[in-house]
């Protein structure tokens, strides 16, 4: 696989975006649209929180079945979450507006919303937006999109590859948005991929699912689950390839779309409300995987941890007690735990560092941490971003 120079949703081919100020912001574009020009198969994830706002409803019910989609209309500004059967009925009537506008069926339009919940959408704004709305097949249409979905993220998120299959070039496109509300099991967090890949529906779900595991389900913000959150891929078939069986395209297919679902996921957690440092969590020697990603989950979720983090602070024993609190059954006189190549502690609880080499590790800007538990084989790596002030100011403010 090839990543594409300034890449975006439009990279793939048949895909076309747009993204404008519709006037759910005060200045802002707050209204995206992505379009297939052939109807696409379409597979997703959806937040795991109980309460779920009403596009997600509706477009998780599409999914559910054996229905193509052509487009996604998305806004920002606005949840419509916890919003009852008027936010549903709103939802409804902006995909059909949508679907009208387009000359396509209401079922073949996906929706999303993302913003501040228990406020009523303006449905006449974005029916007003959608009629503006100029879509183009140029990368900067795509990034337009990027930019319309976004909320407290401080830069657009566009990602594209190429990959070689055996019968010619496929393409992988996505738009992400992220900042806040990011906890495993997906968060206010908005991912739409597109691939110019012919895919059944029931690979195409295993597809995202997969990649999804170990991506957007591996990455922690603040450790709270939005109302909203989905991640889409669309396979329009546009490039003539197909991938019908679980062969060796299959199988570049699925490192090309994980490794994309990664870098999206990475850039959501730098681009962390009031971050200031990027971290990778590794644990290693695990009894299991499921182990290893109950410890890693307990320490990116840390408040402890992340505000040690912060403060340059070898704080260690933060560490181990998030290790501690994960569930798991380990020993805590085995465990090693290094930053960058620097051990904190080793087994038997020997500790014995320079604090002054320590605090130049946690002072840089990417900050990695493994936590050896010395039980197995199995290992996994999660990321996360330290907690500052500034992450308390925008999340205090945030309605006003």
């Amino acid at each position: 696989m090839e990543y594409l120079e300034n890449g975006t949703i439009t990279s793939v081919k048949g895909i076309k975006a747009a993204g404008i100020f519709c006037g759910l912001k005060k200045q802002k574009k707050d209204l995206a649209l992505i379009y297939s020009e052939s109807p696409a198969n379409v597979a997703g994830t959806f937040t795991l929180n109980k309460v779920q706002a009403a596009p997600l409803l509706i477009s998780k019910d599409i999914i559910s079945k054996d229905q193509k989609v052509r487009a996604i209309l998305i806004n920002s500004g606005n949840a419509n979450a916890c919003t009852g059967e008027k936010g549903l009925n709103n939802a409804t009537e902006t995909q059909e507006f949508c679907a009208r506008h387009l000359g396509i069926e209401k079922e073949e339009v996906l929706v999303s919303s993302t913003g501040v919940i228990g406020i009523q959408l303006d449905i006449e704004k974005i029916k007003e937006g959608i009629t503006k709305i100029q879509l183009s097949e140029s990368n900067s249409a795509g990034h337009d999109a990027a930019e319309a979905i976004l909320t407290t993220d401080t830069y657009p998120k566009s990602f594209a590859c190429k990959v070689q299959l055996s019968n010619g070039e496929v393409r992988i496109g996505g738009i992400c948005k992220g900042s806040g509300m990011i906890m495993p099991n997906m968060a206010t967090m908005l991912a739409f991929i597109a691939t110019d890949a012919e895919i059944p529906k029931h690979l195409a779900q295993n597809l995202i699912l997969e990649a999804v595991n170990k991506s957007f389900n591996r990455i922690s913000v603040d450790g709270d689950t939005s109302t909203n959150d989905m991640v889409v891929l669309m396979a329009n078939g546009a490039s003539k390839i197909s991938i019908n069986e679980e062969n060796n395209d299959y199988k570049i297919f699925k490192v090309a779309l994980r490794d994309l679902c990664k870098k999206m996921a990475m850039a959501i957690v730098k681009d962390g409300e009031g971050a200031t440092k990027f971290i990778s969590v590794k644990v290693a020697s695990a009894k299991s995987e499921t182990d290893a990603d109950s410890a890693a989950k307990a320490v990116v979720n840390s408040s402890l941890v992340k505000t040690a983090i912060y403060g340059a602070d070898a704080n260690w024993g933060r560490i181990l007690s998030a290790v501690g609190n994960s569930g798991i059954n380990f020993s805590p006189e085995k465990v090693m735990i290094k930053v960058g190549e620097l051990p904190l502690l080793n087994p038997g609880y020997d500790s014995n560092f320079d604090e002054s080499i320590a605090k130049e590790i946690l002072l840089q800007k990417e900050i990695d941490i493994t936590i050896e538990l010395n039980e197995g084989e199995s290992s996994t790596t999660w990321w996360t971003c330290d907690f500052s002030e500034q992450y308390v100011k925008i999340n205090a403010n945030y309605r006003t």
